[in-house]
């Protein structure tokens, strides 16, 4: 019985038999061992033995070759193409190109990037205000003559807004409160003397739009921006007292005013009497887009609801 025990051990073998613990038998730790003897056996890096990594080149696809790789060499039928003799960078088949038809001097400095003001004659707002179609008790500004069918402008075609002309002065008889971009000096003459008061901003691009189609704006429920400020060409225009820009000193504008009436011989009346007084000295912040609503503050629509902010973060960059 003991050497069929012995025998079937025997045939089972020692590795498989499970070992047990014993406190005399130590087993050598040599960690790294393995990693030190490979890189003493490796070679050091040179350029004569650096390869680079398995898949990482691609073989060159083989060009005319006949049968063996294709008659037209990648490069299609006939042709400038197909010969390799294109003309050079600027060639335009032969018709006198780009850079010669343009003038070498300055005519033409900036023309991608002109601004353009739409003309609104006096006698063209007298016009809107005797058919109702603007009401001269309200501020008004580019919401209200783009809505009143007085003027279209298209901010994606470098339009920037409204210039007020002087045509129909001698006419003009209405006391307003209006805000344009531009304005020539007779017609700001031809609006304070009836006791309004003009102004004079500047809307960037997306603030134009969303002067012009406010609607479409409020119905997507997004806050409303800020009003950027112009750049360097116009500040001097924007901060001239004569021109009533809406960042110049108002001190100086009344002083603006009373020069102007000096100039053309009328006598200036008198707007703290008015009893439109609240309404004449209404103006917007530098960075207000709309009259009566504040930058940061949404729209609802379908509520016919306004939200304000109440974040201290959003309040202080709504902020002007």
């Amino acid at each position: 019985m003991a050497v069929k025990q012995f025998s079937v051990l025997y045939h089972v073998g020692v590795d498989s038999l499970p070992l047990e613990r014993d406190s005399k038998m130590s087993v050598p730790k040599n960690t790294g061992g393995k990693g030190l003897d490979l890189l003493r056996n490796l070679p050091r890096i040179s350029l004569a033995n650096l390869r680079p990594n398995p898949g990482a080149k691609k073989a060159e696809k083989r060009r005319g070759r006949g049968a063996h790789g294709g008659s037209r060499s990648g490069r299609g039928h006939k042709g400038q193409r197909q010969r390799g003799n294109r003309p050079r960078l600027g060639f335009e088949g032969g018709q006198t190109p780009f850079y010669l038809v343009i003038p070498k001097y300055g005519y033409n400095e900036g023309h991608s990037r002109r601004p353009q003001y739409q003309p609104l004659s006096l006698n063209r707002l007298q016009y809107l205000i005797d058919l109702g179609r603007i009401d001269p008790t309200q501020p008004i500004d580019l919401t209200q003559l783009v809505n009143g069918r007085g003027v279209t402008v298209q901010p994606l075609k470098r339009d920037y807004g409204v210039q007020l002309v002087e045509e129909g002065a001698d006419t003009f008889c209405a006391k307003v409160n209006i805000e344009v971009q531009m304005a020539s000096e007779c017609a700001i003459a031809a609006i304070e003397k009836n006791g309004g008061i003009i102004t004079t901003g500047f809307y960037d691009p997306r603030s134009l739009s969303l002067l012009c189609k406010p609607v479409p704006f409020f119905m997507r429920g997004q806050p409303i921006p800020k009003r950027m400020l112009p750049g360097e060409d116009l500040v001097p225009y924007y901060t001239d007292s004569k021109n009533r820009g809406y960042l110049s000193d108002p001190a100086k504008i009344q002083q603006a005013r009373l020069e102007l009436a000096r100039k053309y011989g009328y006598v200036l009346p008198d707007v703290t009497k008015d009893e439109l007084f609240h309404m004449l000295t209404t103006r917007k912040d530098p960075r207000q887009i709309f009259f009566g609503l504040a930058p940061g503050w949404v729209v609802n629509m379908a509520e016919k609801k306004i939200l304000k902010p109440t974040d201290e973060k959003l309040l202080s960059y709504y902020s002007s």
